[in-house]
């Protein structure tokens, strides 16, 4: 089974509110992007939160997912992906890491990279999009235990270091997996692309 960790535990000081609560496409932006999650072909999906877990929680009301908080939510995004792994079942074969802030993700997308995951056989799929690699990330269960006690400072950056063989750079068309929102900028910008596509529906 292939399992999701959806990372909502930042503090959104750059954004100056809480910006997963953000209202995006109709929702909020974490649901937006859980939803995507959500109608993948991912079996299990953990979020993990900080300290406004009730909030997010409510967000997702009737989603499903389980959720675990991180106790250092001021700690770096590799604290909140080990928590996560810690959290999956045993029965995870491979892990989808995926920004809570990245609301232009789509199922489409997350299935492209399964696919590719399951044909190709390489333990990390990383999209790539104009030369640029992006998220989320597709990780073999095998790093589990790497990704639990190693790369520390570095993050999952480290862990690509360490293996630049076991990697397949996964062409996409969307330019999605290279925006997440950190700030009010992003997040017109962000709305602005919805707003676009929107209007290009027939």
């Amino acid at each position: 089974m292939i399992s999701a960790i959806v990372l909502a535990a930042g503090q959104s000081r750059r954004m100056g509110c809480q910006k997963l609560l953000l209202p995006f496409g109709g929702q909020t932006v974490i649901a937006h992007v859980v939803g995507a999650v959500l109608r993948s072909a991912i079996a299990e999906t953990c979020v993990v939160v900080g300290g406004g877990r009730d909030r997010i929680a409510e967000a997702l009301a009737g989603s499903g997912v389980t959720y675990v908080t991180n106790p250092d939510p001021a700690g770096d995004m590799l604290s909140s992906v080990r928590c996560g792994l810690r959290a999956l079942s045993p029965r995870t074969e491979a892990i989808l890491v995926v920004l809570g802030d990245q609301p232009g993700i789509t199922s489409t997308l997350i299935d492209e990279m399964i696919r590719a995951f399951t044909d190709a056989k390489d333990g990390i799929i990383v999209p790539v999009h104009a030369g640029q690699r992006g998220h989320p990330l597709l990780l073999s269960a095998v790093y589990r235990d790497e990704i639990l006690t190693g790369h520390e400072d570095v993050g999952l950056r480290g862990l690509l270091h360490a293996h630049p063989d076991d990697i397949l750079d996964l062409s996409v068309a969307t330019p999605a997996v290279l925006s997440d929102i950190d700030t009010p900028q992003d997040y017109r910008r962000a709305l602005a692309r919805v707003s676009i596509r929107a209007k290009r529906k027939p």
